[in-house]
């Protein structure tokens, strides 16, 4: 596998993250949130984020993985779960890529059953034309192409997370 091109750039994240840190901000003015980051892959766009929210905001994590190389399994598996209770909170829950939609359709499901104020979801980088899940996205960064992505935290076999950019991975040769 080799890493082509970018396809979003660092200059383009950034710009596009502020933006989306304006509009939650406004939109939860007055109140106070808990962001819930999903990791892996998550981590440097929600450490991005969450530095550029206005608001008061408590953080707390989950690690769930439902990957198989470059395929989703459709399996969700949770490795850990959030730690804060969220009865009541407003709840901003900031993910990576939104694939299938799978996924967060569940931890929406999840969460939601813990009884929360409200909840909204953030990603970074939706890939519309797979969605086979119907889940709405509330502040979404960038429309991207059906191609697997690496960089700024998307990872292949848990390399190339640390690329500052967004690329598209492809077969040698």
């Amino acid at each position: 596998m080799v890493v082509g091109k970018p396809l979003l750039t660092v200059l383009q994240i950034q710009d596009r993250v502020k933006e989306l840190a304006r509009e939650i901000s406004t939109d939860y003015k007055g109140k106070e949130i808990i962001s819930i980051g999903v990791l892996k892959g998550a981590f440097m766009f929600f450490s991005d984020i969450v530095k550029l929210i206005q608001v008061p905001t408590d953080i707390d994590f989950l690690n769930v993985s439902s990957y198989s190389k470059t395929e989703s399994t459709g399996k969700i598996k949770i490795h850990t779960d959030i730690r804060e209770d969220i009865r009541g909170r407003h709840v901003l829950l900031i993910e990576d890529i939104i694939d299938t939609g799978i996924t967060i359709n569940y931890l929406k499901k999840k969460l939601l059953a813990k009884k929360p104020a409200s909840l909204r979801i953030c990603c970074l980088l939706d890939k519309k034309e797979r969605r086979t899940a119907d889940v709405e996205i509330d502040y979404t960064g960038f429309e991207i192409p059906d191609k697997y992505l690496v960089g700024y935290g998307l990872d292949y076999e848990n390399k190339f997370r640390n690329l500052p950019y967004i690329a598209i991975l492809k077969k040698r040769g």
